[in-house]
């Protein structure tokens, strides 16, 4: 069986953000198929310094909708550009700077798909035809030598339902 997913795009540091929606349907039998939205809020960053021995804390959000067809969702993150999700990296003209997206405040729960230890954010019940939106911490951590200039990297929403 095919799982429906529908994608959000977000930048970090202020880069494009795009949803893309499931179509209604105008009949009865469609209007009782599973449906979500999803949509995103970059997290921006803003000035990172190199001598600061704490790490830059920033937040972006996703929020998604389904009606009552839908049932047990899940909400991934992709890696972004970077090839494992511990670190992510935000790069600039081949230069890397480390960072990740985490599911709690604490910044424990590594928001991922579920492998590689990351977490995902999952709802047996979402509600009806309700908007939730969902925090999105992020992280830099402190003292990484890198040289000044804007990094960014752009990562995929994905509502699995």
């Amino acid at each position: 069986m095919r799982v429906p997913s529908l994608t959000a795009r977000f930048g970090l540091r202020g880069l494009m953000i795009a949803a893309l929606c499931l179509a209604g349907a105008t009949s009865a039998a469609a209007q009782q198929a599973p449906s979500c939205t999803i949509s995103a809020v970059s997290v921006a960053f803003g000035n990172y310094n190199v001598f600061t021995a704490t790490p830059v804390d920033s937040a972006g959000s996703v929020t998604f909708r389904c009606n009552a067809a839908a049932a047990n969702i899940s909400i991934t993150l992709s890696k972004g550009t970077s090839s494992t999700f511990a670190p992510r990296t935000m790069t600039r003209v081949g230069e890397a700077l480390n960072y990740n997206l985490y599911l709690d405040a604490a910044r424990t729960n590594v928001w991922g798909d579920g492998s590689g230890g990351t977490s995902t954010y999952t709802n047996v019940n979402p509600p009806n035809n309700q908007n939730v939106t969902l925090p999105i911490y992020g992280r830099i951590p402190a003292s990484q030598d890198v040289s000044a200039g804007l990094y960014s990297d752009t990562v995929l929403a994905t509502v699995n339902f």
